[in-house]
């Protein structure tokens, strides 16, 4: 079962001048056959999204012609610019539309869908991508464009930023991403207007993105960021944000557009597993934009030095929009123009200094939340999400209490520190986190994550007190796996069918998922949740969310219908979910609860079995591939977190000091 927009990493896609000149053609060829004889270039049956798109593919047409000079194209931008001006402009309001400041002004807007009344709340989105496509048809336009035309689409322009700012209230579905491409529309139309006129259209422009869009970011994982929908990231629209800021950068100068543009790639960066692939935002938890995150990610991965162009695009968007059928779509044409115009190439070199909340070697990566609890593990091509247990979401430590329940230990009560260190061919990272027990008994939890860019080791070392109840390990929820490079769901572990009624499997040896081997030093199992009753929809991977992804689920638990509510916050109403569960080691030195469990290919000649031996400087950790001494929980004079590693027969190997985020 592919999960359906996580494709290829948007790097592997040809951006060279060579290639966007095939797309182009491409595009001229199938709009001279589709153009009517009105001028309409919208593809036929869109019913949506629709009100600026016919002006998108004549600003296409105009960059095809000024980079090949195909003389069948000026007569076709000329036509179907006269349509846009004739047909797509709305000058009275659209009933029902709730976001107006002042009532029948007259100024001109897109519709989302061109009936009256229906659907009106996405006139101000489609109002901003027309201001977008009319702004590039002015800066490629000349020469094709009569006096008359290049006249009537600035007056248009005008109007159409005077709907945006002044009409209707800024940013009404709190969707940043289209409120900095207003600002974008803003600064492109200044360079089309005389002296005062494009003054005052800049500093309207600059003072929307500070005071209502910089002033109005929200924090996540050490980090600012738009919001969008609520949250501080989505992983649809937040890549189309800092392709927003780049063009801003490109037609302003102004610093703080590459400044924000650089703290969202850190941030995206960070969020990153090895592969690509990232879950989580308010609004689209799986899907990915694909070719509108090109010129942000490539511009920006080079001005951080980082590999954000393995970042996995929905490439049935490789270059353009396109219907179900595959047509071409004008919808997002502009952010088509802006990359084949900018000359930025992928940066793709992989970034090797630590950061807060990732750990990443090679094909192994570790994502860590706002509390650095592990929000995705990638190892061996296959990906694990928290699991949930008894309505609690995570990777990390837990008890079962005497009642049947669970408690999971990685809320913090109390700051959370972070040690990285490198030894050779090895990377790690100690997490020390004090949680509060169901018995709001003070617990100091510690969780070392090793990897050599194949395997991951994590150790957790807590003090837990024995009359707490059953200690386990919540070690993930096996969830997709590579496939003819896409991602498909698991749909079975270890032999296990998932949808399976309360199944369990327990081995001493190692659980199988996909190209994954997951090995506990004191047994593993992998369990799947006992739903009652007939309503499994909160339980995943019961019969009646197997066939579903991570996102599709979600959504059945969320508020609002699909496409507006907030599938994470659905996902947090989730009951239990498949589990891997590690057993704590017999034996454990000095009254700890230790958990080893190792994650990575099958090895079939090394053996899992760590030795663990309590110090005078803290708890030292032998494994097959390394050793590592893990300070006290107070850490070092400072409190720091103390952390050491060698590989075998090697000199133990002081940790760097703490990562700051962001890093400038």
């Amino acid at each position: 079962m592919l999960l359906p927009h996580q494709r290829t990493s948007l790097h592997d896609q040809p951006d060279s001048p060579e290639a966007y000149d095939a797309v182009l053609a491409r595009v001229a060829a199938e709009a001279l056959d589709r153009i009517t004889p009105d001028g309409n270039l919208e593809r036929p049956g869109c019913t949506d999204d629709i009100g600026d798109t016919s002006l998108g593919i004549s600003s296409l047409l105009a960059l095809a012609w000024r980079r090949t000079g195909d003389d069948r194209l000026p007569e076709a931008v000329s036509r179907s610019v006269d349509f846009h001006l004739r047909e797509r402009v709305f000058r009275t309001d659209n009933p029902g539309y709730p976001n107006l400041r002042l009532r029948d002004s007259g100024e001109p807007y897109a519709r989302y869908v061109l009936g009256d009344g229906a659907h009106p709340i996405g006139d101000w989105p489609s109002t901003v991508w027309a201001l977008l496509q009319a702004v590039n048809l002015l800066d490629i336009g000349r020469g094709l464009l009569s006096d008359e035309q290049s006249g009537a689409l600035t007056e248009l322009a005008c109007g159409y930023w005077r709907w945006l700012t002044e009409v209707t209230f800024f940013n009404p579905q709190d969707a940043t991403n289209q409120a900095i491409g207003c600002v974008v529309g803003g600064l492109m139309l200044a360079r089309h207007l005389p002296g005062t006129e494009a003054e005052c259209v800049r500093e309207t422009a600059m003072r929307l993105y500070t005071e209502e869009i910089r002033s109005r970011r929200l924090p996540d994982r050490g980090a600012l960021l738009p919001a969008e929908h609520g949250g501080a990231y989505d992983n649809n629209y937040g890549p189309i944000s800092l392709s927003f800021l780049a063009q801003a950068h490109r037609v302003s100068g102004e610093q703080v557009f590459v400044e924000d543009g650089d703290d969202i790639a850190r941030y995206i960066d960070a969020r990153l597993s090895s592969c690509g692939y990232d879950i989580g935002g308010p609004r689209y938890s799986e899907q990915h934009s694909g070719f509108e995150a090109v010129l942000g990610l490539r511009l920006f991965s080079r001005r951080i030095r980082a590999d954000l162009g393995r970042y996995r695009g929905d490439t049935r968007w490789g270059y353009h929009a396109a219907g179900p059928d595959g047509a071409m779509d004008g919808h997002f044409a502009f952010m088509l123009v802006w990359q084949a115009q900018d000359t930025t190439r992928w940066y793709r070199a992989p970034r090797t200094s630590p950061v807060r909340h990732q750990l990443r070697s090679a094909r192994v990566s570790v994502s860590f939340d706002n509390v650095l609890t592990p929000s995705l593990i990638e190892a061996a091509g296959t990906l694990l999400l928290p699991a949930a247990a008894d309505r609690q979401h995570g990777i990390g430590p837990a008890v079962r209490l005497a009642d049947g329940g669970s408690f999971l230990l990685t809320r913090p009560m109390g700051e959370v520190r972070v040690r990285d260190a490198a030894a050779p061919g090895l990377m790690a990272k100690l997490v020390t986190k004090p949680v509060v027990s169901a018995a709001q008994v003070l617990v100091h939890t510690q969780s070392l994550y090793v990897t050599d860019g194949t395997s991951l080791w994590l150790t957790v070392a807590l003090d837990l007190d024995p009359a707490e109840g059953e200690p386990f390990l919540l070690a993930g929820l096996p969830y997709a796996t590579e496939t003819d490079g896409r991602l498909a769901k698991l749909l079975e572990v270890a032999g296990l069918d998932l949808s399976e009624r309360a199944g369990r499997l327990a081995t001493d040896g190692a659980l199988h998922a996909g190209g994954l081997a997951v090995t506990g030093a004191a047994g593993i199992a992998v369990t799947t949740p006992d739903w009652p009753g007939t309503d499994s929809s909160a339980y995943f991977n019961s019969p009646d969310t197997i066939g579903l992804t991570q996102e599709q689920a979600a959504f059945r638990l969320a508020a609002d219908p699909r496409g507006y509510g907030n599938p994470d916050a659905g996902w947090r109403h989730t009951v239990a979910t498949t589990a891997l569960e590690a057993d704590p080691l017999p034996g454990a030195p000095g009254g700890l609860t230790v958990f080893a469990v190792r994650y990575g290919p099958a090895h079939a000649d090394e053996p899992f079995a760590p030795v663990f031996e309590r110090t005078d400087t803290g708890l030292l950790v032998t494994t097959e591939a390394f050793s590592a001494l893990i300070g006290s929980p107070e850490g070092d004079a400072t409190g720091e977190p103390v952390l050491e590693l060698r590989v075998p027969g090697g000199r133990l190997s002081a940790a760097s000091g703490p990562p700051r985020w962001p890093s400038k």
